[in-house]
């Protein structure tokens, strides 16, 4: 129908073939007005949807697998340790409802916070060494060198376990066998007991932790430096900046999101070192090497108090988090100067 401007009244018009319901405008009547579907036609969304809804038991098939292991091997054990850790557990009786008891006992724990003192001197020297290392070994094979054969000889120690890591520097580190300290001794005259003495044995422990992921830490920033564009550095030596300078003023603060990933990465991995100090001085001279995770395990498994080893370790997990998110959010992890 044709609707004038100036009546109320309406004339038919005769819809185009093919096409019903048309409806003809004039300056009066809303322009470029959508002409409604053809009877029979389903609008596409109603289709992608019907697609949706037919797909859906094949793709929850898919991941039943890990719905059920992240539940069996994640998420109950996480929820029954919060639970435990407000039990009296001792394995051959049931647990018992303490409330917050272990929570008071754990503040008056003089051995858990000498663990939690030890275990953060320990993540220190992880931090701050594996940092430091990885980040000019990246730099290295970025700007010397591109040999994928020395790539490759770096991240061979990432490969090997944890605990074939720590025995083998356990015999390099031997006092009297050991091929470091019979090099000291041709050099010095003298050996040092570097897992026999409180003094050293955590900064040994911290050189193999570093051993062990510095070519995984180095592998990140080398994929890093790979998004910064040549252009920068070619305007840095058109400044007349060294390389050093370039290092300092355009290498590391465009890593910053990739350098704060690092970083937290190996603050996590290092609040949960366990093995290379089980294999090496299982806690000693002393206690000088009795970090956080290995008093954990022996309350649990050597004590059977499961109840208290399960409130130190929802601790050390509320710990980890509170760092995490203060690392990210300080750091401003979620920004680049690239942009």
């Amino acid at each position: 129908m044709v609707v004038t401007s100036q009546g109320s009244h309406a004339t038919p018009l005769k819809p185009r073939s093919g096409e019903p319901g048309a409806v003809a405008t004039t300056a009066g009547s809303p322009v470029g007005k959508r002409t409604p579907p053809r009877k029979g036609r389903r609008p596409r969304t109603n289709r992608s949807a019907a697609v949706r809804r037919r797909d859906l038991p094949v793709a929850l098939l898919l991941i039943l697998p890990v719905v059920v292991g992240f539940a069996t091997f994640y998420a109950y054990p996480t929820l029954r340790g919060i639970y435990l850790s407000f039990t009296d557990f001792h394995v051959l009786s049931p647990p018992q409802w303490v409330g917050l008891a272990n929570f008071r006992g754990l503040t008056g724990d003089d051995v858990f916070w000498h663990s939690l003192l030890v275990t953060v001197y320990f993540v220190l020297l992880s931090v701050v060494f594996g940092t430091l290392i990885s980040l000019v070994t990246a730099v290295v094979l970025d700007r010397v060198t591109k040999s994928s054969v020395l790539r490759g000889v770096i991240l061979l120690p990432f490969l090997i376990s944890n605990v074939i890591a720590a025995l083998v520097w356990q015999w390099m580190l031997d006092p009297t066998l050991g091929v470091v300290n019979i090099a000291l001794k041709n050099l010095t005259g003298h050996t040092i007991l570097f897992f026999g003495s409180g003094g050293w044995a955590i900064p040994s422990l911290a050189a193999i932790s570093v051993w062990k992921w510095m070519g995984y830490y180095a592998l990140l920033i080398f994929a890093g430096l790979q998004t910064i564009p040549p252009t920068i550095y070619e305007a840095g030596r058109v400044d007349g900046a060294s390389e050093v300078q370039m290092f300092r003023r355009l290498t590391v603060p465009l890593l910053r999101p990739i350098l704060v990933m690092v970083v937290v990465l190996t603050v996590i991995n290092s609040f949960q070192v366990f093995d290379i100090v089980q294999v090496t001085t299982e806690g000693g001279p002393a206690n000088a090497s009795n970090v956080l995770q290995m008093y954990i395990y022996r309350k649990a498994f050597r004590q059977f108090d499961f109840g208290y080893a399960a409130t130190m370790s929802l601790a050390l997990f509320a710990l980890l988090i509170t760092v995490t998110f203060t690392q990210l959010r300080l750091a401003r992890a979620n920004e680049s100067d690239l942009n």
